[in-house]
């Protein structure tokens, strides 16, 4: 099967764009080895550890991204420049991944013919 990116640029919550997101990334595991997940712009925030959705009846899914690891998800990228223009510390984070800059970032991502933005 191809290369696959998943690339995270939404908040992770109103929409279930990161959710389902989440959800494809998993199933897709089962069918690929090589794939590429990618945290850019404000989908950085699907990472963070201390959220609290329940105020908007969401649910807290950040935790679930520690799962990759089981399913033999290991290429994990998150933008250096986007977590430093929000200001977040990679301790925050709910997951350990490679935080790159963008131009790694690029060349990192140009590796993977599909791509799939949520």
């Amino acid at each position: 099967m191809n290369k696959v990116a998943f690339i995270f640029r939404t908040p992770p919550h109103g929409s279930a764009s990161g959710r389902e997101g989440l959800d494809a990334l998993l199933a897709t595991s089962a069918l690929s080895e090589d794939i590429g997940v990618f945290f850019i712009d404000d989908g950085v925030y699907q990472l963070l550890a201390d959220q609290d959705p329940a105020s908007i009846l969401g649910r807290h899914y950040a935790p679930t991204f520690g799962l990759l690891e089981l399913y033999d998800v290991d290429n994990v990228y998150i933008s250096a420049e986007a977590l430093a223009e929000r200001g977040l510390p990679v301790e925050r984070l709910a997951i350990e991944a490679a935080v790159l800059s963008p131009a790694e970032l690029q060349q990192r991502l140009a590796d993977y013919p599909v791509r799939l933005s949520f």
